[in-house]
């Protein structure tokens, strides 16, 4: 997948024009690289286009834990979108991630995340959006 092909996907799925599916692109994969060990950002940017790697890019191997709201918030307040559209520009980044690399990649980037961040790559089970009251 390249990186229009990439952008395009997470526009459809989440009903963003380009410069908003790029904007939560970085966004979503600037808090994801937080959230893994170095090695493991460096695994999954090694996947994917060129002009995504930076966005992957960690000077130290620390992972910061955060739940999956906590993990939402950072993208919203990165891109300036509503609580709603981030989670579901988020949501349509990870299902996009979910494709561009390998099964074997996916199941390392797994491995590293809490189950309830693990959700927004599960393209098989219902994503219900947050309710206002869970922010």
């Amino acid at each position: 997948m390249n990186h229009a092909e990439f952008l395009e996907a997470v526009g459809e799925r989440a009903g963003l024009p380009p410069a908003e599916a790029a904007d939560v692109t970085r966004a979503a994969l600037t808090t994801l690289a937080e959230r893994v060990s170095g090695g493991e950002a460096q695994d999954l940017a090694a996947q994917l286009p060129a002009e995504l790697r930076g966005y992957l890019h960690k000077t130290v191997d620390f992972a910061e834990q955060l739940d999956l709201v906590e993990f939402l918030n950072e993208v919203a307040a990165r891109t300036g979108m509503d609580d709603q559209r981030a989670a579901d520009g988020t949501r349509a980044v990870l299902t996009t991630l979910r494709e561009a690399v390998t099964v074997e990649e996916l199941g390392d980037l797994e491995a590293e995340l809490s189950k309830d961040i693990r959700q927004l790559l599960r393209t098989d089970e219902a994503w219900p959006g947050l309710r206002s009251g869970d922010r």
